[in-house]
């Protein structure tokens, strides 16, 4: 593995936190709710047979939540980065041309999980001293 296998997805995480943070609510939850739900499925038929429809089934109920709480948001991209871990390991990666894949989306949805875990603030806004403008 090399260094960029790890500093691109966080960077990747910056700049998504950055973006994601200026869009006004309720869209902003809304939306990372939707992205949430909608990155269960990118692994089907990653490797593991039938039992890739397990996450789906468990993260899927999680992401729903997460219309009403960030932290939801957060413990699905949480659940997210476990299944990242055994496709890095014992699957296939997320992109068949890059094979430490996986190992960067773990990073990236990790970062992110920490983030809406922290309720989702508008960093800009938090760094120019003033509230969240988007809440």
């Amino acid at each position: 593995m090399h260094v960029m296998d790890s500093v691109g997805p966080a960077i990747g995480a910056v700049i998504f936190v950055l973006i994601m943070s200026q869009v006004r609510e309720p869209a902003r939850q809304r939306i990372n709710a939707f992205l949430a739900a909608g990155a269960t499925g990118v692994y089907l038929s990653g490797g593991f047979g039938p039992w890739e429809l397990l996450f789906p089934v468990l993260a899927l109920p999680v992401a729903y939540l997460g219309l009403r709480s960030y932290r939801f948001i957060g413990i699905a991209w949480l659940l997210h980065s476990c299944w990242d871990v055994a496709h890095h390991l014992w699957g296939n990666p997320i992109w068949p041309f890059m094979p430490t894949s996986s190992y960067g989306c773990l990073i990236f949805d990790a970062l992110i999980a920490s983030w809406f875990l922290a309720g989702a603030p508008s960093f800009l806004a938090l760094a120019r001293g003033a509230p969240d403008p988007a809440r």
